[in-house]
């Protein structure tokens, strides 16, 4: 049977804990919001237009996540 030898003390207290997960809403909404805008904007596009791009329809949303992720590692 084992038995635990150490204990963990706590490294942050409860309002540090709320604050990071707040903070952790915030950069996924502000995510969220840029991949909304990205879809948008290239949903507003032509066949024709996206096509100019080298872009197709199926393609918009992964290029979404993309410009979602890419603005938010730079950050």
């Amino acid at each position: 049977m084992a038995a635990a030898t150490h204990q963990t003390a706590l490294k942050s207290s409860p309002a540090t804990g709320m604050a990071s997960l707040i903070d952790a809403a915030k950069i996924r909404f502000a995510r969220y919001r840029v991949y909304r805008r990205t879809v948008n904007e290239l949903s507003e596009l032509s066949n024709r237009e996206l096509a100019d791009l080298g872009l197709h329809r199926s393609m918009i949303r992964r290029l979404a996540l993309q410009a979602a992720e890419e603005q938010f590692a730079r950050t």
